[in-house]
């Protein structure tokens, strides 16, 4: 486009850009053609891009000074391959969550609700690692005075750790550059926003940008970076759902309310394993990192109840002991409801029709209520025999055997099936001082035994129920 000045000039458009999967659109819709979702097209106005006159704009558009070689094509059996260079965050939990400490270079998004404890727990993590790691923090939400006045609060120490209140993205990267630190905490990525770009802070483009930039520097300058982001209210990371896939690690912050709990647990972890789980406990001190979180969530357990059963989970590579409950009461309704709470309700509905098909108890005209204590929720198949356990003392009114365990898979057709790691399950079941444990018969251990434990091991569901 030609101005009356004779001179080219930029010129402006608006595109649409889904909020879930990031493709853009040329005008709005209700639907997204590329993922399906509705209502989550958003506009964000686009620039052509413009010739630079001069390499200063470039290198302020890049955020940071210093010139990087473009990388070079090279044969994969080239490629010299060494294990990933790790540091602690000398906090265990945060640690084992990561899958063993934290990466140099690596991009790590730490979601959850207001006031959960993202900020104090990355600000324990920033000021513990300062010896080893220099950290920068950059607040967008809060003033340096409260950021420092809450480490003081906490008892921490400052020696090291340098912060700045900013929230645009070239800023930031230009203020970092001369101090070189090895770790960036930036709370949060929904306060920042990039120059180049005309739209709110907040929205899909400026959340987009702004962690692109954040993320190329990571990679090219080798310093670790955490991302504190928004959540919605389903209780999903708010922002393009893109940004999940461009970081390298996803934490979720999750918690009870008016629970001091907290559970940190990993849905994305391209260095450690997936569904790991760090457990804390809030205090006036900050966040306390709790090593043995089976005596957590069976704290609460007084022994034999009717409608009541412990079972032996596995979150990552840690077992974790928790007690299902069930109530099982005459319902009014002519369709009896099905709640579960910490477990899908589609399971419950067929390992119902399950027990009433191959174990002969009928609940059909039964409400069955399921929770599994604590707040944890249970995504393995090792629920199923525990759940039926527990209708079935809840529907007798009778409890369980003192001190009884169990764990395992139920199929369709009635049969128990075995779940991975069960000699380790039944051995974290022996320390927490449990006498009894009803296995599937693949699960058994080859000697027979447990120290201290007798072993029933079952292949059918009327097997279990007659044990139990």
């Amino acid at each position: 486009m030609i101005g009356k000045s004779g001179k080219s000039s930029a010129r402006r458009a608006t595109a649409y850009v889904c909020s879930d999967c990031g493709s853009e659109h040329s005008k709005w819709q209700g639907q997204c053609t590329d993922c399906g979702r509705w209502n989550t097209l958003s506009e964000i106005a686009l620039e052509s891009a413009m010739p630079e006159k001069s390499g200063v704009a470039q290198s302020r558009r890049s955020g940071w000074a210093g010139k990087v070689d473009p990388p070079a094509i090279t044969a994969l059996k080239d490629v010299t391959v060494s294990e990933e260079s790790r540091e602690t965050t000398h906090i265990g939990e945060l640690d084992r969550v990561l899958g063993g400490g934290l990466v140099h270079g690596s991009v790590v998004l730490v979601g959850g609700d207001p006031g959960i404890g993202k900020s104090t727990l990355l600000l324990q993590a920033v000021t513990q690692m300062a010896q080893t790691m220099p950290g920068l923090y950059v607040t967008g939400e809060e003033s340096l005075t409260q950021v420092a006045g809450r480490a003081v609060r906490l008892g921490l120490p400052l020696e090291g750790v340098h912060a700045l209140a900013e929230t645009c993205i070239e800023r930031i990267l230009e203020q970092a550059a001369p101090m070189g630190p090895r770790l960036i905490v930036a709370d949060s990525i929904q306060t920042l926003w990039t120059e180049t770009l005309t739209a709110a802070p907040g929205s899909v483009s400026q959340v987009r940008e702004s962690a692109a930039r954040l993320v190329r520097y990571a990679k090219e300058t080798g310093t670790a970076v955490f991302l504190v982001g928004h959540v919605t209210k389903e209780g999903g990371i708010a922002g393009p759902r893109v940004l999940e896939h461009m970081v390298d690690a996803v934490l979720y912050f999750e918690g009870e309310s008016g629970s001091r709990f907290r559970v940190l647990r990993a849905f994305k972890n391209r260095f450690g394993a997936v569904n790991e789980l760090g457990v804390f406990a809030m205090g006036d001190k900050g966040l306390r990192e709790v090593p043995n979180p089976s005596a957590i969530f069976l704290s609460g357990h007084r022994g034999p109840q009717p409608g009541s059963c412990v079972m032996v989970t596995r979150e990552g590579t840690r077992p974790l002991m928790v007690e299902v409950q069930a109530l099982v009461d005459h319902s009014p309704l002519s369709n009896p409801r099905r709640v579960a709470v910490g477990m899908e309700g589609n399971r419950l509905a067929m390992l119902l029709a399950v027990l009433h098909r191959h174990g002969g108890v009928a609940v059909g005209d039964q409400d069955v209520f399921v929770n599994v204590v604590g707040g944890i929720r249970v995504q393995e198949t090792a629920v199923d025999l525990p759940l039926l356990l527990a209708v079935l003392s809840s529907l007798r009114d009778r409890p369980l055997g003192e001190q009884t365990v169990a764990f395992g898979e139920v199929g369709l057709s009635g049969e128990i099936r075995p779940v991975p790691n069960g000699e380790e399950r039944l051995k974290e079941a022996a320390t927490h001082g449990f006498k009894r444990a009803i296995v599937p018969k693949a699960n058994a251990p080859k000697s027979g035994k447990v120290a201290g434990m007798d072993v029933i091991a079952v292949e059918r569901l009327a097997d279990a129920l007659e044990h139990a």
